[in-house]
This record gives C-alpha cells, structure tokens and sequence, in this order.
C-alpha cells in the first residue's frame, strides 16, 4: 500500500508540475468558447426550469446510454457479419467468434440490457439527491476547464484503484465461481459484454467505481455526462476484440478474458505494483499494448511466435 501511495502520489505531484505547460494551449480554446458553451446550458435551464431533474437524466442516462448501444451498434454489425470486412483484420484474437454465436449473444444482451436498465438507471436516478446534499449538479456555472480536468484526473484515480481491489476481490474462489464466472463466460470478449455480469458484480464492481469520483467532488452534470460517457465507451474498447487504429489498446484487458489471473485494473498501475501484470509482459500482447498510429494491424507487425510442433 505504502508503493501504491507513492506511485499515485508521485502522478498527481506530476500533474501539478505541468499543469500550466501541458493545457495553456487547450485553455484558450476552451477561453473563446466558453462563454458560447455557457450561453448553450443557460438555455437549456431556461428550457428545463423547475423540471432540473429530467435534464440530469437526459445528461447522466440518456447521452451516455445512447453513445454505448451507437458504437456497440456498429460492433455488433461487424461481430454478426465480418463486415465491413477491413475491421476483421484487427481482430486479437484470431479465429475467435468468427460469426458469434448467436444464441449466446442473445443470452447475453438481455443480461446487459437487464444491467443497465434495472440496476444502473435507478442508480443514477438516486445519486440526483446525493448530489444534491453537496451542490446542485444543474448550477448555472459551468466548471473551469482546470477544474474539469482535475475531476476528471480524480474520477479515474478512484476508478483505478475501487475497479482493481473489486475485481481482484471477484476473482477469489469464494466469490468467483457464484458471482464473477458469468462475465468470464467470454474468453474472447466483445464490446457489449462489458456490461455481461452477475448484479452483485455489475453494482460493486462495473457501476460503483464509476459513481464515487463525482459524489466525493459535487460534480456539475457536464462533468458527469462527460465521465459516464467516456466510461462507456472506455470499457466498451476495453471488451471489443479488436486493435483498431488511433483508439485506446484493447490488449490489456482482452489478455485477463483469455488467462483470468492477469491484468486486473484499468490503467495497469496497480496491476504493476502487485505484479499481476508478469506474465502478460512476457507476450507478445504486452508488445502490441500500445497506440496503434497506422493502418497495419499489430497482430502483422508484431505476430505471435509461431506454435511448436508436438
């Protein structure tokens, strides 16, 4: 505990120290279109006035459902059909749900759905009031850019080190086989299974984390719509079975479908303080765990040894 400290500790001293240098640029954009982005949500209050509860649940449900079923949409068309057929090339897993079975994906977006609508929605719907108690998340005041990268810096500090210790905490014999087992049903993942799990492990584990950063910051809805958002769409490439050009890699969390005692976390911080992260830097996944800047899939650039004859 005492390393993890000092690591996340020495990453935030960091983040102070270039501050200034690393978002002077950013910050004037933000500066000139500030007050445009302001004038755009004092409509929205006027729009919404006395209703600001239906307008936190359109910016904390609605946007972000939307943005996860759009691009897990498109994931679904390429997982059912191989097209289009250039998005195949950066398949992880080669030869894997090559089509999906059907069936089995059935079973599982009804999980998903169920997830999402049953146990996240009023989630949600109760952290209105939560918030409440710290600040109004409706404000007229939209938050600093300084500001929203600093909650947004915070949000995934939380994440990081509530997903790992859950997660790991799952993979214990007590809870695994009654709890956990479902979400590893998928050895090779793809995107909407991220949502695949028992309730106990979509609450503690996949909505919880995800949740705590903007309670303990009293966030505005533009941070929160904003976050969820990008949770949603993190942890869908996360799942998604495929290295795609100029998008977050894949690798990390796709090697833990495939070995299960690997690779734990989100960002691989704590997965390297605890050494559970070992044996996947000692693949050739490890390699290809990187940002992919062509159009040349990794897995051609930098193939798999060839297997050994018996």
């Amino acid at each position: 505990m005492r390393r993890t400290a000092f690591i996340l500790g020495s990453g935030l001293l960091l983040l102070v120290a270039f501050w200034n240098s690393v978002t002077w640029h950013l910050q004037r954009f933000w500066g000139a279109s500030g007050y445009f982005w302001q004038a755009q949500w004092e409509k929205l209050l006027s729009t919404f006035e006395g209703m600001e509860w239906m307008l936190y649940f359109i910016g904390a449900i609605q946007v972000p459902g939307l943005l996860f079923w759009s691009f897990n949409g498109f994931l679904l068309v390429v997982d059912t059909t191989g097209k289009p057929n250039f998005i195949s090339r950066y398949r992880i897993q080669v030869g894997k749900n090559e089509p999906v079975d059907a069936e089995k994906l059935r079973r599982s977006i009804r999980t998903v759905l169920f997830n999402q609508y049953m146990i996240s929605l009023p989630m949600v719907v109760l952290l209105y009031p939560v918030l409440k108690l710290w600040g109004n998340p409706c404000r007229r005041e939209l938050p600093t850019f300084h500001w929203f990268l600093l909650e947004l810096t915070v949000f995934t500090l939380i994440e990081e080190v509530l997903f790992y210790y859950s997660h790991r905490l799952l993979h214990h014999p007590t809870f695994y086989k009654k709890i956990h087992k479902k979400h590893h049903e998928w050895t090779a993942p793809i995107g909407v299974i991220s949502f695949y799990a028992h309730p106990i492990e979509h609450v503690v584990s996949n909505t919880l984390p995800v949740m705590v950063g903007p309670i303990l910051m009293g966030s505005h809805l533009s941070s929160i719509t904003m976050w969820f958002s990008l949770a949603l769409i993190i942890t869908t490439i996360s799942h998604c079975g495929y290295h795609l050009p100029f998008l977050p890699s894949p690798e990390f969390h796709d090697y833990h479908h495939l070995k299960f005692n690997q690779c734990y976390g989100v960002l691989g911080v704590l997965d390297h303080l605890h050494g559970t992260d070992t044996l996947f830097k000692q693949t050739k996944a490890y390699e290809r765990h990187i940002l992919l800047l062509g159009l040349t899939p990794l897995s051609e650039s930098i193939p798999d040894p060839p297997k050994k004859m018996e």
